[in-house]
């Protein structure tokens, strides 16, 4: 079984995915071949980012650290940094809008912002309270704010600058196992076991929620495109929603099954002008729907 993520990086078209069998693999999203298996996390990897500038890829893992990965011309990758300022497990990553920092979320009940310059870690922020930790992350597309999900079923919104919180967005039920901002800024979608959910961050109020398609399965994965017009969410399926104006009408125009058998997707990712869709699941592959499929 694996916990796959993907995400598509900017230059060539090579999607890259990571599970419990503790490596990342990249291929080529055309052709379906591998390029490269990277190894050294000894426990399942539970997050990675590709950063679009210097060939650099980073990877998260339930064995508590970091990796910071170099590409070659040759298309070869090497760890360049282990980084090992959590104490538990890192749950996410997410790497700032200007590509010069990311950020680190663990079960430790820190988040950690780094320079990806010099991949040293500028301040580390904990709470002291009874939750479990984070459990995801993302930046706000004007890389002021910052998003994370917790244990205990929590949205917190964090002010970047001076490490502070902004807004709790309380609601979900369980864990909150994926988010996404719009690229317009305005929205926030959120995943766990009660379905997804779309916050007014100029209200901090949720104006709409997507119950599960099945109750007996978390939803694990929401993710806007580039343009803010489509929302994936997968659950046990992958529903595809057109967002004329997110506030008054969300049209689901495709339902993709989930071709594993599983029923248990864990990671959506929108390709380039949404040309396609990558999503991991339960089953250790990989699958890509093309833009003909929704």
């Amino acid at each position: 079984m694996a916990d796959a993520t993907s995400q598509k990086y900017r230059k060539p078209d090579i999607v890259a995915t990571g599970g419990m069998d503790t490596n990342a693999i990249l291929s080529d999203r055309l052709s379906g071949e591998i390029l490269c298996s990277l190894t050294g996390h000894s426990k399942e990897i539970t997050s990675l980012k590709f950063v679009n500038q210097n060939g650099l890829f980073i990877t998260g893992s339930a064995d508590k650290t970091v990796r910071i990965w170099q590409g070659s011309k040759d298309g070869d990758y090497s760890c360049i940094h282990t980084l090992k300022d959590h104490t538990a497990e890192v749950e996410a990553v997410t790497v700032h809008p200007s590509q010069k920092y990311f950020v680190t979320t663990s079960r430790d009940n820190s988040w950690c912002f780094y320079d990806i310059s010099t991949c040293s870690c500028l301040t580390q922020v904990g709470e002291a309270s009874g939750q479990e930790g984070y459990t995801s992350a993302a930046f706000h597309p004007d890389g002021r704010i910052l998003g994370t999900g917790t244990t205990d079923a929590v949205v917190k919104i964090w002010d970047v600058k001076t490490q502070s919180k902004a807004a709790n967005f309380d609601g979900h039920v369980g864990p909150v196992t994926a988010m996404s901002f719009s690229e317009n800024g305005y929205f926030l979608a959120t995943a766990a076991l009660d379905g997804a959910k779309l916050w007014d961050l100029r209200t901090s109020k949720c104006f709409k929620t997507f119950p599960p398609c099945n109750s007996d399965t978390t939803t694990n994965a929401v993710e806007f495109d580039f343009s803010g017009k489509y929302l994936a969410i997968g659950g046990s399926d992958i529903r595809v929603y057109q967002l004329a104006n997110p506030k008054m009408k969300c049209r689901v125009i495709k339902t993709l099954q989930d071709l594993s058998g599983t029923g248990k997707i864990t990671s959506i990712k929108f390709g380039v002008d949404a040309t396609y869709i990558a999503v991991g699941s339960m089953d250790q592959n990989l699958q890509i729907f093309g833009h003909q499929s929704y």
